[in-house]
This record gives C-alpha cells, sequence and structure tokens, in this order.
C-alpha cells in the first residue's frame, strides 16, 4: 500500500527541521566561549554592579562602627584593667609592709620547727643521708611507675570488656523481656476474652433460669388461687347457712321481696346462676392471668434475644478486633521487609563510585 505525504505532516517535518537547526546553532554559541555573546543584559549587570558596590560599602561602614565599638570597649576594658592593676598593687603592698613590720617569722608560735638556722643552733653537727639534688631511688619508683601504668592498661581493658559484655547481656536481657511482655500481654488478652465469654454465658444462664423460676412461681400462685376459689365455693355451697330448707325462705304472695326472718338460703336456679357468675369470673381471671403470662413470658424471649443478639455482636467484635490485629501484623511485616529490601537495594545501587561517563549525561542542551 503506497503511503500518501500529507501537507501537515510535510510542515510539522519543516518545523522540527528548523527548530533542530536552531537548538545546534544556539549550542554552538552557548558552549563557544569566545563567541558566546547571546543573553548579556548591560543594564541588569551595570544595576548589579552599582548594588553590590553599594552593598560592600554599606557592610564596610557597618565593619568601620563595630570596629569603633570594639576599639571603644577595648579601651575602657584597658582602663578598668590598669586601674583593677594598680588598686591590687596597693593592695599587695599594703599587705606586705603590714606583713613586714607586723607579722615577723620569729613571732609565729611555729617558728621553732620552720627556723632556718635550727641545725646551726643545735649543738654538734649531723651528716645528711646523701648530697643535695640526689635521688637514689628514681629507677625502683620508674619501675614501679611501669607497672602502675601497665597495671592501669590491663584494668582498663577488663572495664572496657566487662562494659561491652554487660551491654549486650542488658540488650539481651531487654530482647527476652519485650518477647516475654508480648507474650504475656497476647494471654492476658486470651484470658479476658475467654473471661467475657464465660460472663456472657452465665449472664445468658442466669436470666433463663429467672426466667423459668418467675413462671413456675407465676404458674403455682395461679394453681393456689383456684385451689383456694374451689375451696371457698364448696365451702359456701355446703355450708350450715346454705344447707338449711329453702321452703321457708319463700315470703307471702302479695310480698315482692323475700323477708329476712324466713330466708334459708338460695334456690336451685340462684345457686345455678351465682355458680355460673363464679365460673365465668374465674375463667375471666384465667384469661386475663394468661394472657399477663403470656407478655411476660414474650418479655422474656425479647430479653433472652437481646443478650444472644449482644454476646453474637460481642463475638463479632472480637473477631473483627482480631482480624484488623493480623491485617495491622500483615501489613507491618510488609512495610517491614519493604523497607529491608529498599535499604539493601539503596546499599547495593550507591556502593559504586561515578565516573566520566557519569558527568557526561549532563549540560548536553542549551536551554
Amino acid at each position: 500500500m503506497n503511503r500518501v505525504e500529507l501537507l501537515s505532516d510535510r510542515n510539522a517535518a519543516a518545523h522540527l527541521e528548523r527548530r533542530r537547526n536552531r537548538e545546534l546553532q544556539r549550542q554552538d554559541r552557548i558552549f563557544n566561549a569566545r563567541v558566546r555573546t547571546v543573553g548579556i543584559d548591560r543594564d541588569a549587570i551595570d544595576y548589579q554592579v552599582v548594588e553590590k558596590k553599594n552593598k560592600e560599602e554599606s557592610e564596610a561602614k557597618t565593619l568601620k562602627e563595630f570596629a569603633n565599638d570594639l576599639i571603644r570597649s577595648d579601651r575602657m576594658a584597658c582602663m578598668l584593667e590598669h586601674r583593677q592593676r594598680k588598686d591590687e598593687r596597693f593592695l599587695a603592698e599594703a599587705v606586705d609592709h603590714f606583713h613586714h613590720h607586723f607579722q615577723q617569722p620569729d613571732s609565729r608560735r611555729e617558728f621553732d620547727l620552720n627556723d632556718p638556722e635550727r641545725l646551726q643552733k643545735q649543738d654538734g653537727v649531723r651528716v645528711l643521708p646523701g648530697l643535695a639534688g640526689e635521688d637514689l631511688g628514681s629507677r625502683d619508683r620508674l619501675c614501679r611507675q611501669r607497672e602502675q601504668l601497665r597495671d592501669w592498661s590491663l584494668q582498663h581493658q577488663r572495664e572496657l570488656e566487662q562494659t561491652k559484655a554487660q551491654q549486650k547481656q542488658e540488650d539481651h536481657q531487654y530482647d527476652q523481656s519485650r518477647v516475654a511482655l508480648d507474650i504475656k500481654a497476647l494471654e492476658l488478652q486470651k484470658m479476658e476474652e475467654k473471661v467475657k465469654r464465660a460472663e456472657a454465658i452465665a449472664f445468658k444462664n442466669f436470666n433463663i433460669a429467672l426466667a423459668a423460676e418467675v413462671s413456675a412461681r407465676r404458674e403455682r400462685e395461679r394453681r393456689e388461687e383456684e385451689e383456694n376459689n374451689q375451696t371457698d365455693i364448696q365451702n359456701q355451697l355446703q355450708g350450715e347457712l346454705l344447707s338449711e330448707s329453702k321452703e321457708r325462705s319463700i315470703g307471702l304472695p302479695a310480698l315482692s321481696q323475700t323477708r329476712r326472718v324466713y330466708y334459708r338460703g338460695m334456690t336451685t336456679q340462684q345457686l345455678l346462676h351465682f355458680t355460673h357468675c363464679q365460673l365465668q369470673q374465674a375463667e375471666e381471671r384465667m384469661r386475663v392471668r394468661m394472657e399477663q403470662q403470656e407478655e411476660e413470658l414474650q418479655r422474656e424471649r425479647v430479653r433472652l434475644a437481646t443478650a444472644r443478639a449482644a454476646l453474637l455482636q460481642e463475638r463479632q467484635q472480637a473477631r473483627i478486633s482480631k482480624e484488623q490485629r493480623r491485617a495491622v501484623d500483615q501489613a507491618n511485616a510488609a512495610l517491614a521487609q519493604a523497607q529491608h529490601a529498599q535499604k539493601r537495594y539503596l546499599q547495593e545501587a550507591y556502593c559504586n563510585i561515578p565516573e566520566e561517563h557519569y558527568f557526561s549525561q549532563f549540560n548536553t542542551s542549551s536551554r
């Protein structure tokens, strides 16, 4: 397939060629020290020269003022020092005059011990053990000094070795203590999780036992109340008052109500109606009691469900914390490995000395 050359490609190639030629010419002008005249700003350079001169003059003026201050301070210090020396000389002369006139050596209490003419004042002549300036034990003293220096050097070496060994032992003990502390922290964390789990289980069992106890107590009270009601009804029905003859309780036909003096108990219809009412009331109380018991059971179910949900949530939170900690440990291990690899790479990469071809790659363009 024949290649078609477009006008835009031709223009782009021409523009690129012109830029390449200008760059080559610019490099010739820039890198040739004899013909490098491009880029010089005379006004800026003159301004920089004037500014530099002004700066130098201001610095010289500042230095001169500083030097004058130093000279003035030195003169003042010299004057003070001369005055101090004069005062010290006067004081020394006064002290010497006082010592010379009022503190003679022969007036001291211990003059007899420091009297230079004490030997001449003694009777007889004594021979000194050696001449003045002689040192008879110099050789022994030098030997002892050499032995002492050798002992000091050996002791210093031993102390250095003991210090290094002690430091190494302390570092080893510190590492062991850190490992032991980490292991102990993990054990404490496991024990804490185990204790929390046991507490949750114990709390759950306690709630279940408490709910069962409450239900049993309420059921027992309900049965006792029903038995008491039945016993009360039977006692009322079989009592002396209700067992008497009912015929005398019927009043006269002209009277609309039963007379109190002739009342001997209820009739059969009244007993049936009363019994029916009692049974209805007992059923109503039983229904209310059953509803209350059902509500209590529902509350217990809700409480148990809440405790179970809290336990599950706590286990899930512990599992999430464990996973997060494992992820952090893995990330730290990966980061440490990456840092170790980077350090090893840098040690391998920057161990050589740059040669001539390294510097030849710079300053190859005029821009």
